[in-house]
């Protein structure tokens, strides 16, 4: 049986846990609040600017620009979004569970796969394994502004035009609410066209557009600002989903911490009742006796 001192400095011990998972959940409650309002901000513009240059994709022949032409080779890279910390549940872990099923979806279908991965979560899980890492960012979300899409767009543009893989993917957790997040996987390059509707009509904007100059040249501008925003966008969706996880496990651990403490509490105070019941005992025992 466990010892009374014992019992008292596991109490103590997992009061301090609590204390510090509420805290945790309190900064990750304030960090979500901002990262909720950009990434609410943010998705308009890019949803928009995906509407414009799907318009314009239509307009022009997709082959003469290597960021919308199609490719047949069989080289393939995915790009692994995850944190830099854990302590936010399975945010991470569903997003390389996911991430290794597609590897392998479609190294079993004969493509050459490669990751680029960007938070020390991903980093540390793919050196652990055989599949090829081309390139890693970690720290992205310690102090995440849009020089980091920047840095991370460039690069991957430019290895798609020099021929280092075919097709672009990437992996995230797209961010839904304060209690849920969806693993997402999503095809980057080359860019395509929205969906055709029902009706078998294009999407439009609605209506002729005149342009100037024109849309070759519009395209030949925007076409790398277009992928420069959508990367922005995931890596502010999985921001946002990472805080919207660590508040909910935190929460989740203050909560259990409050149930261990009560549980070891009234075994405690059992246990402290039954040795002073013993000692009565043995007092009263030795009374008798001496009589």
């Amino acid at each position: 049986m466990a010892s009374l001192q014992s019992l008292r400095r596991k109490i103590a011990s997992v009061k301090n846990t609590q204390k510090i998972t509420k805290a945790m959940k309190m900064v990750a409650a304030a960090k979500l609040k901002r990262a909720q309002s950009r990434i609410l901000s943010a998705r308009p513009y890019a949803h928009q600017l995906r509407e414009v240059m799907s318009n314009l994709s239509q307009r022009v022949n997709r082959a003469s620009h290597p960021l919308l032409s199609r490719r047949d080779g069989n080289a393939l890279e995915l790009l692994v979004v995850t944190s830099d910390r854990g302590l936010c549940g399975a945010f991470n872990t569903n997003i390389l569970r996911r991430a290794v099923e597609f590897l392998e979806e479609q190294r079993g279908q004969g493509k050459q796969v490669s990751v680029s991965v960007v938070g020390r979560k991903s980093i540390d899980f793919f050196k652990r394994r055989d599949w090829p890492i081309r390139q890693e960012w970690p720290g992205v979300f310690d102090r995440l502004s849009f020089e980091h899409a920047l840095d991370i767009g460039q690069n991957v543009v430019s290895q798609y035009h020099s021929g280092t893989f075919d097709h672009l993917y990437v992996v995230y957790n797209e961010f839904k609410s304060a209690m849920q997040q969806e693993v997402i996987v999503e095809k980057l390059l080359p860019i395509e066209s929205l969906h055709v509707s029902e009706e078998g009509e294009k999407p439009s904007m609605g209506g002729g557009y005149l342009y100037e100059p024109d849309e070759g040249e519009l395209l030949e501008t925007l076409l790398p600002k277009h992928f420069e925003i959508q990367t922005y966008r995931v890596l502010l969706e999985s921001a946002a989903a990472e805080q919207a996880a660590r508040m909910t496990a935190m929460d989740g651990a203050t909560r259990n911490a409050g149930e261990l403490i009560k549980k070891v509490t009234l075994f405690y105070n059992k246990t402290r009742q039954a040795a002073i019941t013993k000692e009565l005992m043995d007092i009263v025992g030795g009374s008798e006796a001496i009589k």
